[in-house]
């Protein structure tokens, strides 16, 4: 019996799922358990794939983006820490771009016993059997169905429920469903149960499922991230800045927050007005200078584990303009800077030119960051920069900081910050 999909979340939500692990098969077992849903059609997949390529620029985007938003899910956040291979900028470097050398791979090779592609997902699915394994025998839980359906959100979530954000738009009437048919099968491949995959039988019901997902689990995530997430992101994104210098800090944790409707975080004039209008209805006539509790703004976190903070208050004046916004006013002037930069280019990259450009760019920042990683030779020396995905990234020891210490402000920025930016950042 097919649920519906309010019934489907609270499934996926359930401390069931929770309990229950991604994966039951034995390690060595593995090869010979692995294949095709009987569901599967190879048309559809491959129509996936063709869409993901020809908006591969905006996709790719969305996945760094969709990255930080599942690293605030405290029972991820803490399996990922436990593994001791992304506590560092190089972990994180050599973990997340091999991540992006699987995905990549799955987009790029048919999905067929023997192929490489078929090779990535038995590789990706070993690794989170013995990752679960160990944590479970550390008594840190194990990545569990919730985990990973929640982790799947991450690779397409956002572009799903806000394509203009990205300028992602449907050519032709069969590419959103064989989007949603390619990342129902990786989901199946990597250990999802059918009744725990986010992607559903057709697009419109992924797309609610998203919705659902984001309003219940990554929003409130977002508003009130925990310990530790703060130093995993930000060395995550300092390695993934080996791929392109567009890729500044700041700048993604505010648009990660922005796409998850997080409140407070708007940045453009009609998200502004609306937003001020709602603290509006929420002050019924009270005075101005009465703050506003953003838990009263989002749903209650249907997941466990997150810290138990003071309120944050938003006040009705601060948002008369979008320069006076808290979560804006905070960001320094590379950050904003950034932020304006990626609003000029996804303008662009929504003109045929400019969509071919970006998806020229992301090809050859993933072909030099995949073979000729000159950027990491910097930083970490020639014979450790290159990443081989089907080799177990690198431990380390380095001891995660507090969030506290990534929120003490930030010295101004002089004249000459600012011009550097301009010239050498771009």
């Amino acid at each position: 019996m097919d649920l519906g999909v309010e019934e489907f979340v609270d499934g996926l939500l359930s401390e069931e799922a929770q309990k229950r692990p991604s994966d039951t098969v034995k390690v060595d077992d593995l090869a010979l358990e692995m294949r095709l849903p009987e569901w599967f059609d190879e048309e559809k997949y491959n129509n996936g794939r063709r869409f993901f390529w020809n908006y591969c620029f905006a996709f790719g985007i969305n996945i760094i983006l969709g990255l930080v938003a599942v690293f605030a899910v405290p029972s991820i956040l803490k399996i990922l820490m436990g593994t001791r291979r992304s506590n560092s900028v190089y972990t994180s470097y050599m973990r997340y771009i091999s991540t992006l050398m699987h995905v990549m791979s799955w987009h790029k090779y048919d999905l067929k016993p023997g192929t490489k592609a078929w090779r990535s997902l038995h590789t990706v699915r070993s690794r989170h059997l013995r990752a679960g394994l160990d944590s479970q025998l550390k008594g840190r839980g194990t990545i569990s169905q919730r985990d990973m359906g929640l982790t799947l959100f991450g690779f397409f979530g956002f572009a799903l429920l806000k394509p203009d954000h990205f300028s992602i738009r449907q050519d032709n009437k069969e590419d959103w469903e064989g989007f949603n048919h390619f990342w129902r099968t990786i989901g199946y491949m990597i250990g999802l149960e059918d009744r725990y995959n986010i992607c559903r039988k057709n697009i419109d019901e992924t797309r609610e499922v998203c919705r659902l997902i984001k309003e219940r689990v990554f929003t409130p995530c977002l508003e009130n991230v925990p310990e530790y997430f703060e130093h995993l992101a930000r060395v995550m994104l300092k390695g993934l800045g080996m791929l392109s210098a567009q890729i500044e800090t700041n700048s993604i944790l505010f648009s990660a927050r922005h796409l998850a409707d997080v409140p407070g975080y708007v940045y453009s004039e009609s998200e502004r007005i609306d937003f001020q209008k709602k603290l509006k209805e929420h002050l019924k006539g009270k005075s101005e200078d009465i703050g506003v509790d953003t838990a009263k703004l989002i749903n209650k976190s249907a997941v466990e584990g997150l810290p138990k903070g003071p309120p944050r208050l938003l006040y009705l004046k601060d948002f008369d303009s979008i320069e006076t916004t808290p979560a804006y006013r905070q960001l320094n002037f590379l950050a904003r800077y950034k932020l304006a930069s990626a609003k000029l280019v996804v303008t662009i990259y929504n003109t045929s030119v400019g969509r071919w450009l970006g998806n020229l760019l992301f090809r050859w920042n993933n072909f030099i960051v995949f073979n000729f990683p000159y950027k990491a030779f910097m930083l970490f020396g020639v014979r450790k920069s290159f990443v081989n995905m089907f080799a177990e990234s690198p431990k380390d020891d380095e001891q995660p900081k507090l969030n506290a210490e990534y929120y003490k402000p930030l010295p101004p920025d002089t004249w000459y910050d600012k011009l550097l930016t301009i010239l050498w950042l771009n």
